[in-house]
């Protein structure tokens, strides 16, 4: 077989014990202070915002090793999404744990961007400009808060 220069590869964690992790990320959408009311009063078009980007988090999160190439299949035993509205922001959470041999933080991190991505993609109606950009809708601060080994 040929050798190539840089090799991609899966990490080997077959040596690894299975030990209980868990990992948060948290991340922001800044959206117009209209928009978050809509979200708030549930009178968006295409229904309840943080219902369906609550279950697109946890699907996210479920499905990582299939958008991140290197990822192991990891099989979770929690997923949860939390989100905590603001003025102009609403600020994400994802919160995963499970019983394995490498840790969960790409998870979590998936988690809180698909839900982050699916408000956006339910209100981009409420956000678009006449020119149809987005010049206030933006996500942040994503980021891992937490993550734990417990032995």
């Amino acid at each position: 077989m040929a050798k190539r220069e840089n090799p991609v590869k899966m990490v080997d964690i077959s040596g690894k014990e299975l030990v209980q992790r868990s990992a948060e990320a948290t991340g922001e959408i800044i959206l117009q202070a209209e928009t978050i009311n809509k979200i708030r009063t549930g009178t968006t078009k295409k229904g309840n915002v943080l219902a369906v980007s609550e279950t697109a988090g946890i699907l996210g999160a479920k499905r990582t090793s299939e958008i991140i190439p290197l990822c192991h299949q990891i099989p979770l035993t929690s997923v949860e999404v939390l989100f905590n509205l603001e003025k102009t922001r609403i600020h994400a959470t994802c919160r995963v744990s499970a019983k394995y041999m490498t840790g969960v933080e790409m998870e979590a991190l998936v988690g809180v961007t698909t839900a982050l991505l699916s408000i956006w993609d339910m209100v981009k109606y409420l956000e678009k400009d006449a020119d149809g950009q987005y010049p206030n809708a933006r996500l942040e601060n994503i980021k891992v808060t937490e993550k734990r080994k417990y032995e």
